[in-house]
């Protein structure tokens, strides 16, 4: 069988995408159905997408990080204020993308410890570097790949609050909402708490 990484691409396919999140989150809510699924993805277009790939591959994307949480979670992403669906899309992104936990752990952490106060561009091809010593099996990805990768990232830590923004970097502290906090240390998620609080 082939070696497969813990490391993958998938990332590209969008950042947190908090609107089309609302509608997935439904979907798992109301235990949608595969037929059911596929009439709101494609046939209505709940997504807003441009063609039906684009739908299908962000609903994939969506559901796979939506899916490593329960309803608990869920409700949160549909029903819950703006600054708490996005935190709870926030962990549910860290917790499916090794890539993105791995940024967090390695990358923004010792920003922190150094005092920088800007995130450099600079930072993500030694973090690619580091990434594919501690996983030989890890892709070599396409310098567009890799730039697609970069900027989701970047996007996913703005969308947080990690970063002021895309453009500046500015580096700032998270507070994880007390809602959110609490449903992760219920299930005992204390590690991926830890990678969230920079801690």
């Amino acid at each position: 069988m082939p070696i497969t990484s813990r490391y993958s691409a998938d990332l590209t396919a969008g950042s947190l995408k908090p609107r089309e999140s609302r509608v997935i989150a439904g979907l798992l809510l109301d235990k949608a159905t595969e037929e059911q699924w596929r009439t709101a993805i494609v046939g209505e277009n709940r997504l807003q997408s441009r063609t039906s790939a684009t739908a299908l591959r962000l609903s994939r994307l969506i559901r796979s990080r939506l899916e490593e949480f329960d309803d608990g979670l869920w409700l949160m992403v549909r029903d819950g204020s703006k600054p708490l669906a996005t935190q709870a899309l926030l962990a549910a992104a860290v917790k499916d993308s090794a890539l993105l936990r791995d940024f967090l752990e390695l990358v923004l952490r010792e920003e922190h410890r150094l005092f920088r106060t800007h995130l450099s561009s600079g930072v993500w091809a030694p973090f690619l570097e580091l990434c594919q010593s501690r996983d030989p099996a890890m892709p070599v990805w396409r310098e567009a790949t890799r730039k697609r990768l970069r900027s989701s990232v970047f996007q996913i830590l703005a969308q947080g609050g990690y970063l002021t923004d895309t453009t500046s970097r500015e580096l700032r502290r998270v507070t994880i909402l007390p809602e959110l906090q609490a449903y992760l240390e219920d299930r005992r998620e204390f590690s991926l708490l830890r990678t969230l609080q920079l801690s």
